[in-house]
């Protein structure tokens, strides 16, 4: 995740936990998702195919997460990222954000 995104959201009183700061970096897919399903945190990814896979897999097991939103890596300026990003939160409160699948190309 680039740093200039991380220091806007974390500008806006965004609650941001990098996987080099959980120290998650090398770690499985399911690894990720599960510490931040542990710590009821959403996780942003650019890994589309993988954790829509992982969602649809943990929704047939009946397993809970946070939310996961995914975004295609390097099509948006950090400004432009950060906007959708700001907007998925002020529309979709984290109790809304349960089990759901977001792509960040809907929240223009």
């Amino acid at each position: 995740m680039r740093r200039s995104l991380v220091f806007g959201l974390r500008a806006r009183n965004v609650d941001v936990l990098t996987a080099a700061e959980a120290d998650m970096i090398n770690r499985q897919d399911e690894d990720h998702l599960t510490a931040a399903a542990a710590a009821g945190r959403a996780l942003l990814t650019y890994n589309t195919a993988d954790y829509c896979a992982l969602h649809q897999r943990w929704m047939s097991l009946g397993r809970i997460h946070a939310g996961i939103i995914v975004a295609p890596q390097q099509q948006y300026s950090t400004g432009e990222e950060l906007r959708r990003i700001m907007r998925l939160i002020s529309r979709c409160p984290t109790e809304q954000m349960k089990n759901r699948l977001e792509f960040l190309s809907s929240w223009a």
